[in-house]
């Protein structure tokens, strides 16, 4: 895939790239671990100063950043300046509580009297430099939700970002280096994916965090594995929207669009797979599908669109595939399954909502990476957690309920490395992200994310006088 910006509003190539050829990354390389040894050492204000700086520059820079990420992978105007802003606000929040997540811990003394040390301190040291193979459908959360913790821990960044969204992948290089950080600290590497494996196994590479496919996931995680080093690793996601009697179905149905249609239905943690009980099935449907219809589709640019271009042809391509073996197996469309007329130039798909999904269909199992719903009756709490857990993927989930017996099952039950209750799933900084099964292990953000590249240190202190 050529390293370019293509607007998917439009299919025209707007720029592209050289990728770097194996002597520029040797010199990349090479100034990771210069900088790593300044930075490593670097006190914990100093580093909140700097990230606080790339912060505020990202404040300023706001408007010009969401309009490159419009322009590169087509997410609506607003949300791309909402991303800018989330960034900003994660920078601050690892800024300001860096140093107390990873304060030295002291076991107690009594705790480790027969281990033979007067004093033991577990201390958390950065790694060096952590690869980061990041996605295009959040070009810059991704990439910051890495970032930051990582860079205040210590350690330094190498981003190899998706192929569709330089621009944006080269001022995230140009961020950090205005605020001050060191050289080298946070380089962006303009490669292919081929040039993956021989960088991760360099030695000079620490660690690599992925988010994306699940075959990218397995690829890094295999190279890792020969190499052994630690990765983590935010793969693809089917998660379930799960409406029961009990709740404000009216709410659950407005809450679902919005769940289904982030980023124009790419994101991983987007609901996929609405499954309704029976009782409230008829008016959730009804309610879901109005609001799906209402959703104006258009040039992402425009301030007035919900649904902008799926960012790349073959996307688009690979969604309609799913929807078109549903519908010849039997599904029915409430609205939408097709690109919409109004727009001849550029990926768009309208937002559609089947019903009537069975398991012979691919969209079942698979992950529809779009505008794409799909809508299951169920009668009953088994059926819910039976067919909510019906699925590779474990990434995240929801359930809508106000009966405190249902909330303690689908907590207990449900597959999956979050469950958010009456509400839509949504990444914080103070929240750990992360799944179960394909979609991945390790955790991002939180305190959990940020101890995932520190070398974990056990200091043993033994009596300081031994009596002769």
């Amino acid at each position: 895939m050529p390293i370019a910006t293509v607007n998917p509003a439009t299919g025209e190539t707007l720029r592209t790239f050289d990728a770097l050829g194996p002597d520029e990354i040797e010199q990349r390389l090479a100034l990771a671990m210069a900088a790593f040894s300044q930075h490593r050492t670097a006190g914990f204000d100093r580093r909140a100063e700097l990230l606080g700086r790339a912060a505020d520059l990202l404040d300023q820079d706001q408007q010009e950043i969401a309009r490159t990420m419009t322009t590169e992978m087509g997410k609506p105007i607003a949300a791309a300046r909402a991303e800018a802003a989330k960034c900003a606000k994660a920078m601050r929040w690892y800024a300001a509580r860096a140093e107390e997540l990873l304060a030295d811990e002291h076991p107690a003394p009594a705790d480790v009297d027969d281990a033979g040390a007067t004093r033991v301190t577990v201390r958390y040291r950065p790694l060096g430099a952590v690869l980061a193979v990041m996605p295009w459908n959040f070009p810059l959360w991704q990439v910051v939700r890495f970032a930051a913790p990582a860079l205040m821990a210590g350690n330094v960044g190498l981003l190899k970002h998706a192929s569709n969204v330089p621009q944006t992948a080269l001022y995230l290089e140009d961020l950090f280096r205005r605020a001050g950080f060191p050289e080298g600290c946070f380089q962006t590497l303009l490669v292919g994916s081929g040039a993956v494996e021989g960088i991760l196994r360099d030695p000079r590479v620490a660690a690599a965090t992925l988010t994306g496919s699940e075959p990218a996931g397995r690829s890094v995680a295999s190279v890792a594995g020969d190499e052994v080093k630690k990765t983590v690793l935010e793969l693809g996601g089917s998660d379930a929207y799960v409406v029961m009697p009990s709740a404000d179905v009216e709410r659950a149905a407005r809450t679902a669009v919005t769940a289904r249609v982030q980023n124009n239905g790419q994101s991983c943690i987007a609901a996929k797979r609405f499954i309704v009980h029976d009782d409230v099935y008829d008016d959730f449907c009804a309610r879901f599908t109005a609001g799906m219809q209402a959703l104006t589709v258009g040039d992402p640019i425009e301030e007035s669109t919900d649904i902008g271009p799926l960012a790349s042809e073959q996307g688009r391509a690979d969604l309609e595939e799913l929807v078109d073996d549903a519908l010849a197996r039997g599904a029915t469309a409430r609205c939408g399954g097709r690109r919409p007329k109004e727009q001849p130039r550029g990926w768009f798909y309208e937002p559609t909502v089947l019903t009537e999904v069975s398991a012979g269909m691919r969209i079942h199992h698979e992950e529809a990476f779009g505008p794409v719903a799909t809508v299951y009756r169920v009668h009953g709490i088994d059926e819910a957690v039976d067919l909510a857990n019906d699925t590779p993927f474990g990434l995240s989930s929801n359930a809508w309920t106000r009966d405190e017996a249902e909330v303690e099952r689908f907590a207990r039950d449900l597959e999956a490395g979050g469950v958010f209750f009456n509400g839509m799933t949504a990444s914080h900084p103070a929240l750990p992200f992360g799944g179960v099964k394909r979609s991945g292990y390790g955790r991002e953000l939180s305190g959990h994310g940020m101890r995932e590249f520190c070398n974990i240190t056990t200091l043993w202190h033994g009596p300081e006088h031994q009596d002769a």
